[in-house]
C-alpha cells in the first residue's frame, strides 16, 4: 500500500466573505512543496479560470493514468512507444438526485509507436483496454470512462 499527499492552500483574499464575491483561487502542492498547481473553481462557478479547476483536474488524473499504464503495458510487450498525446473530456451533469458529478469522461488518445515498431488496430485496442483495466484511478470511481484511440 502507498499514500499519496497533496496540500492545499487558500487564503481569502476579498473584503468580505459573501458567495459572490469571495476568492477561489487556490494552490495545491505535491511532493513536499516541490510542484505547486494553481486552482481555481471553473468560472461557472465564480471562478476566475486562471487556475485548474477541480473536475479539469479529476479528467486530468484519469488521462494520466490510463497513459502511464498503457505506456508500462506497451514496455513490457516491448513495443516502443514514442509519442502519447490525449484530448480528453469530461462531462459535468447535475443528477436525478439534483447532485453534480462528472458522469463520463472520454479519452481520446493518440500514440505513435518506435520507427521499428509495427501495432496494428487490434493490438492497440487490446493495449488500451489492458492499460484501463489497470488504471487504478479508473478503477476508484463511478464515472463512465470511455477510451476512443485516435490515428
Amino acid at each position: 500500500m502507498t499514500e499519496h499527499r497533496a496540500a492545499l492552500h487558500w487564503k481569502r483574499t476579498s473584503s468580505d466573505f459573501a458567495y459572490d464575491t469571495y476568492n477561489r483561487e487556490h494552490t495545491i502542492a505535491f511532493k513536499n512543496g516541490s510542484i505547486v498547481v494553481p486552482g481555481s473553481a471553473a468560472p461557472e462557478f465564480k471562478g476566475d479560470g486562471t487556475g485548474a479547476d477541480p473536475e479539469e483536474q479529476f479528467v486530468a488524473a484519469l488521462s494520466a493514468c490510463h497513459m502511464l499504464t498503457f505506456l508500462a503495458v506497451a514496455a513490457r510487450k516491448r513495443l516502443a512507444v514514442d509519442t502519447y498525446d490525449d484530448d480528453a473530456r469530461g462531462h459535468l451533469e447535475k443528477g436525478k438526485d439534483g447532485k453534480f458529478r462528472v458522469t463520463s469522461v472520454t479519452l481520446r488518445p493518440r500514440v505513435r509507436f518506435g520507427a521499428d515498431t509495427n501495432v496494428d488496430s487490434p493490438t492497440l485496442d487490446e493495449l488500451h483496454r489492458l492499460a484501463h483495466n489497470g488504471c487504478f484511478i479508473a478503477n476508484s470511481v463511478t464515472t463512465t470512462v470511455t477510451v476512443e484511440p485516435q490515428s
